[in-house]
């Protein structure tokens, strides 16, 4: 069974929209409403491939209610831990070519009350777990080093630690030394505080957030696919997409795809990057079965001189720590 949390879930309400000039009235033919936030998403997208899973998360307020209601429907197991403040709604713009113009609410804070009981509810929970998935950002009253200290303890009990997140909570999480972290392109380069625009470069950061703490890196490259850096080597995975509907999902639905496929090595790969380029062919955060016909190019030889698509130069980060000993 795999356990997920997210500290910072959301409705999220996905609205196609020919254009997007600014201030201008814009009207949508149609549009939907689904259960999310990173870790949620993961637990959707396993449980509706048969995998067992279940997912922890904070609900309060009114939204809170709905989020509640729609992943009852969705019939998956949940773990509600109960806050004063009240869930947060987010909104996807989708215009004709796939591109996205995401708005995110900030969610509620949560107090030491509230977090310590989110961490008792992932601890609880952690009986007959494979993984546990720590995704998304952390509300404002959380430490950055949640993901930190839950990877200490699941491990501990023999339980594998992924990690999907951002900036200094991603930046923390390495001295829990988790099994693997999944960053994009953008916050790998801010982890490591440098450009990205070689698979070259891609490899070298995650090698260098390997000796910082974590024992697998997946970077997940977007149209180059994904690359997996771990004890055993480096593997590239790519795949061709005819039409890009919208990438909102696809790095939790690869997540999902790399634990689905055992969590490590080839054949977990080849699934994470089969499952992220089925969600981007899909409107809304939640995708339909994987295409049996979509081909996945797996390799061990990786030209490292080879440009990344969509490079990224950070803003100026300081440079990660090294976890203490």
């Amino acid at each position: 069974m795999i356990l997920t949390l997210t500290p910072n879930p959301s409705v999220d309400r996905t609205v196609p929209v020919d254009a997007l000039p600014r201030g201008a009235v814009i009207r949508s033919r149609r549009g939907r409403s689904e259960p999310s936030g990173k870790g949620v998403n993961v637990a959707l997208a396993l449980r509706s491939h048969g995998r067992s899973a279940t997912a922890v998360l904070p609900v309060g307020g009114p939204v809170g209610a709905q989020l509640s209601q729609m992943l009852r429907l969705a019939g998956l197991p949940v773990r509600e831990v109960p806050v004063r403040g009240g869930i947060r709604s987010n909104i996807s713009l989708v215009e004709p070519d796939g591109t996205v113009t995401k708005v995110n609410e900030p969610g509620p804070e949560l107090d030491a009350g509230e977090t310590e009981a989110l961490v008792c509810a992932v601890l609880d929970d952690l009986a007959g777990v494979s993984w546990l998935a720590c995704c998304g950002s952390l509300p404002d009253g959380v430490p950055p080093d949640l993901y930190a200290g839950l990877a200490e303890a699941a491990r501990s009990r023999g339980v594998r630690v992924a990690v999907d997140t951002s900036g200094e909570p991603l930046r923390a999480s390495l001295a829990g030394r988790p099994d693997l972290v999944k960053p994009n392109t953008a916050e790998l380069a801010h982890l490591v505080g440098r450009p990205l625009r070689t698979f070259g470069d891609v490899i070298d950061a995650a090698r260098q957030v390997r000796r910082l703490g974590a024992d697998a890196v997946l970077a997940s490259l977007g149209a180059d696919g994904a690359l997996l850096v771990e004890a055993g080597g480096v593997r590239h995975a790519e795949t061709r997409v005819a039409r890009v509907v919208s990438a909102v999902g696809a790095g939790d639905a690869a997540l999902a795809g790399f634990l689905y496929g055992g969590g490590a090595g080839m054949a977990a790969l080849r699934t994470a990057v089969a499952w992220g380029a089925a969600a981007v062919q899909h409107e809304g955060t939640l995708f339909s079965a994987v295409d049996p016909a979509q081909t996945v190019l797996v390799s061990t030889e990786v030209d490292p001189g080879r440009p990344l698509r969509d490079p990224h130069v950070p803003a100026s980060s300081p440079a990660p720590r090294p976890p203490a000993s």
